[in-house]
């Protein structure tokens, strides 16, 4: 079920991305319905059975703010992504929204707050046991502006029933990511 919900998404990245190509359409920019796309790697919850499974791919779409401009910091964006670990560990679609401050022209911080889903075995493999496959996702990066349309960030996210569920591992990431601004 992974691969197909991740194959749903890469699909639906590349299709945006070939829009992408032509920005001065309606459908991208800081006023538009995307407003920003983002790919990396993390590097998989160091401390969990699961830390040898290797890197996660993590690839994000932004949308604008649905009210205020960019300078309302405190109103936040929503976003939609996927952490994808290829060698048998937890994968995650999510969904949320994203506060970003610039704290400089070129640095800001951003935390996310929203839920996700996941692929968890309760089986007694190497794989951690989360306690349930409905969790909720934070995550705070560091990034800079190194254009006016391209930024690189230091990422962790973390994903935790936050003990509504009989077991609580947690998973915890962290990575570099790209992102493209439209």
């Amino acid at each position: 079920m992974r691969y197909v919900l991740s194959g749903v998404f890469i699909l639906l990245l590349m299709v945006v991305a070939s829009h992408a190509q032509d920005a001065t359409t309606a459908s991208f920019g800081a006023d538009a319905f995307i407003n920003e796309l983002r790919f990396g790697g993390l590097l998989h919850d160091l401390t969990s059975p699961e830390k040898s499974t290797g890197p996660d791919f993590n690839a994000e779409i932004l949308f604008a703010k649905p009210w205020g401009g960019e300078q309302t910091w405190w109103l936040p964006r929503p976003n939609f992504g996927t952490t994808l670990n290829f060698g048998g560990g937890t994968s995650t679609v999510y969904a949320g929204v994203a506060w970003q401050y610039n704290v400089t022209q070129n640095i800001f911080v951003e935390g996310t707050f929203g839920g996700s889903l996941n692929n968890f075995s309760e089986d007694g493999t190497h794989r951690s046991d989360l306690g349930c496959h409905a969790l909720f996702r934070e995550s705070g990066s560091l990034g800079y502006d190194i254009t006016e349309h391209w930024r690189i960030m230091a990422t962790v996210e973390h994903n935790s029933n936050a003990g509504l569920c009989d077991k609580n591992r947690g998973l915890t990431n962290y990575g570099m990511r790209v992102g493209y601004k439209f």
